[in-house]
């Protein structure tokens, strides 16, 4: 299946790249993924989307990818934030937003704390305002032990299989070079901005910024799908009733055999219960 490249203007003007696949007059999904990730995180779900009937438009986040860095350094959430609402408004029609992690945090954001209908529906990939602290040291240990970057592909493939080694490791050399850039040093490096862990950003949002969190939660009214990887050492079980209890409408899909990448461990198993959720409790409202 072919796809296209589209760049929209996020907030302030920054340029952020997407790639898309389906019909053109299909409903949008807009799927943003996680910090230190790029577009290409998504695995098979964008063609299986678009193979179900709808338009799917995977982006590179603010500072990822192909998407221009911030030249001021403003990695905030409420930066990512508008910058979801502002492709939203690109799209046409109120897209149904999934957002990983990062991608997740600011897709609630975006529609929780906005005085309008930003989105037509939320499909939040494991992560919640309350998470496990471990979890996410896990994370950025991980994130900057690449900041300095790798020799070799080979010393970046075994970095990732340290941090997931629930997966099956692959040699797989094109699909590092999706995440990795190689410069002038001759060293590969990953491709995000690394003032986006310099400054002290994370996935989820701090103490201090939980309240506002909650407040977006509070907010939330279209239709909305929790999946945990039930693996996943960052989304706690209380966290996840908690969502429930905030989100009174929401569902929950756990993947099994999962950990926090969800779409990357178990893509067809992802793909299959967010189709499913489109099917049933999105399509039928949408006009």
């Amino acid at each position: 299946m072919q796809s296209t490249i589209v760049r929209f203007q996020g907030f302030e003007g920054l340029s952020l790249t997407a790639e898309v696949w389906g019909d053109p007059d299909a409903w949008p999904v807009l799927l943003l993924h996680g910090g230190g990730q790029t577009r290409h995180a998504w695995g098979g779900t964008a063609e299986a989307l678009a193979r179900a009937g709808w338009r799917a438009v995977s982006m590179d986040l603010r500072g990822h990818g192909d998407s221009s860095w911030a030249s001021n350094g403003d990695y905030s959430f409420t930066s990512y934030a508008a910058d979801c609402i502002s492709v939203c408004d690109q799209l046409g029609r109120p897209p149904v937003v999934v957002g990983a992690s990062l991608g997740g945090v600011s897709a609630i954001l975006a529609e929780g704390n906005s005085d309008r209908v930003v989105s037509s529906a939320l499909v939040i990939v494991d992560i919640t305002h309350q998470t496990n602290p471990e979890g996410i040291d896990r994370i950025t240990n991980f994130m900057m032990s690449g900041i300095g970057g790798f020799a070799s592909l080979e010393e970046a493939a075994a970095a990732i299989a340290a941090y997931t080694p629930n997966r099956k490791r692959k040699a797989n050399p094109a699909g590092l070079q999706k995440v990795l850039r190689l410069k002038s040093d001759g060293r590969w490096y990953w491709h995000w901005d690394p003032r986006f862990m310099l400054r002290g950003a994370t996935e989820v949002p701090s103490p201090d910024f939980e309240a506002l969190f909650e407040v977006a939660l509070a907010h939330i009214r279209v239709p909305t799908l929790l999946v945990r990887g039930k693996l996943s050492d960052v989304v706690t079980e209380e966290g996840v009733q908690d969502f429930l209890r905030r989100i009174p409408h929401a569902k929950l899909a756990d993947v099994k055999d999962a950990a926090h990448m969800v779409a990357g461990d178990q893509n067809d198993v992802f793909s299959n219960a967010v189709i499913s959720f489109l099917e049933e409790d999105v399509r039928p409202g949408l006009r």
